[in-house]
């Protein structure tokens, strides 16, 4: 089972706090590190200084990195044009030396767009898929060959398809609850199905019509990588676990039903649970940046015990 640190900046956190939680990631083995991708805060926190750019942040850590893979959860489409998201993302793949990963979703929030001006389109979707069939297009476009997309939505003519990822494959996640579309858009473009902040019975029934759909486009369902997004709150005892959940401003009762909390025993029985229905790696969503004894703590005794 892969550990993966999972961060949400917009809630408040400078690059530099950032920096620390990456290279503490790094330092006490887990295997990636990754953000959200947002530009307002969410609930009642200031979200003081102000949100951090996901794909500016990652090119900083790409440089100040060595081994844990960086990537988001998830890129917001209506955040970028995808001919220049490819660009963005391929050069921080150099830049890392191919240690990047993109997950790309179709944007939801749309208070965030209307603070920062940003176009928040009725149809979403649509424009989801037509991302990802121009971003991975481009970086499958063989160099001196062109690249032409035409559709719905964007249209590229005579694209160079320039530059190319370190990687021979930037691998793209894909996630979310939809029961129809999402599963066909995974089977056909996805290295990673992820079920974010779901139950293991829904997640059970999610992978399942992921496979399914990857069996009806003709693929192996075992070709992807399964993973669910999950909040983390451990303790060594009660008291540390209380004081966790109090820190993030959550009640330990619900944390422990929506996601990974309490002992490390506690939580090592509940990812086996996922584990038994697929999942193949967790992102461990760290709310308090500051608490790096927290991570020491998984890490000792959490991760300790899935290796």
């Amino acid at each position: 089972m892969d550990l993966r640190i999972f961060t949400e900046p917009q809630q408040g956190a400078t690059y530099d706090t950032l920096l620390t939680v990456a290279k503490a990631t790094e330092d006490l083995g887990f295997d990636a590190f990754f953000r959200s991708d947002h530009y307002l805060k969410m609930g009642s926190v200031d979200g003081l200084p102000g949100p951090t750019d996901a794909w500016i942040t990652l090119a900083g850590l790409a440089r100040e990195t060595r081994r844990i893979r960086l990537g988001t959860l998830m890129t917001a489409g209506t955040f970028r044009l995808p001919g220049v998201l490819a660009i963005q993302v391929a050069q921080v793949d150099q830049m890392s030396g191919g240690r990047v990963e993109l997950g790309l979703g179709a944007g939801w929030f749309e208070e965030e767009h209307k603070a920062y001006g940003i176009p928040f389109p009725k149809e979403k979707f649509g424009r989801l898929e037509e991302q990802l069939a121009i971003v991975t297009g481009l970086w499958a476009t063989e160099v001196g060959e062109t690249f032409d997309f035409h559709g719905t939505y964007y249209d590229l003519t005579r694209s160079p398809a320039l530059p190319k990822p370190a990687q021979r494959k930037v691998p793209v996640l894909i996630g979310g609850h939809g029961a129809t579309r999402t599963p066909r858009l995974a089977a056909r473009y996805a290295d990673e199905f992820n079920m974010p902040f779901a139950s293991v019975e829904d997640s059970e029934r999610q992978f399942g019509r992921v496979r399914a759909a990857a069996q009806e486009a003709g693929r192996d369902p075992g070709d992807l990588v399964y993973s669910n997004a999950l909040v983390v709150c451990a303790g060594k005892d009660d008291r540390e676990v209380a004081r966790r959940a109090d820190a993030i401003g959550r009640e330990v009762g619900e944390l422990k039903a929506n996601g990974l909390a309490g002992s490390p025993a506690e939580i090592v029985d509940k990812i086996g649970r996922y584990a038994e229905v697929g999942a193949g790696r967790i992102y461990l969503q760290l709310l308090d940046l500051d608490d790096l004894d927290h991570l020491e703590l998984i890490s000792a005794q959490v991760m300790s015990q899935l290796s």
